[in-house]
């Protein structure tokens, strides 16, 4: 059962992890070229893979709950599944931003051309990446 777990907990970080970071490091080359549709397409994106993300954070938690021995005491997977729940408000903050940047190409008002947005939205983006690849030294090292 533990197999199982592990392959779906894998499996998801994967494919959704990846593809979130991936989306995310295109928003602000569609946002630079006023690209609208392609910025919803993004937008859309990052949402159907954030909420997807989250079988990472679940299967995880059941395989350690499965495996038992005390391993969800351990200190990594505290660090890993708070460094997570941070990266799951650190999407809610990119998603807010790509519609405020989808608003501001697609409004009349030619004067916003969302920077702010792209800019938050690359930084945030990059600390993401980050913080996903310090989660897989910790998985993968302890």
């Amino acid at each position: 059962m533990s197999t199982l777990f592990l392959l779906l907990h894998i499996g998801f970080a994967i494919f959704t992890l990846g593809a979130l970071t991936a989306a995310m490091m295109t928003a602000p080359r569609a946002i630079r070229a006023k690209n609208v549709p392609v910025l919803r397409n993004v937008a859309r994106t990052i949402r159907i893979y954030g909420f997807a993300s989250l079988g990472v954070f679940v299967f995880g938690l059941i395989l350690g709950i499965v495996l038992g021995g005390g391993l969800l005491g351990q200190w990594y997977m505290s660090a890993s599944m708070t460094l997570f729940l941070v990266g799951i408000v650190l999407l809610f903050i990119i998603d807010r931003d790509l519609h405020a940047a989808v608003k501001a190409l697609d409004s009349a008002d030619t004067t916003d051309d969302a920077q702010v947005q792209k800019a938050r939205i690359t930084a945030i983006g990059g600390l993401l990446a980050l913080i996903w690849l310090v989660i897989l030294v910790l998985m993968v090292v302890f």
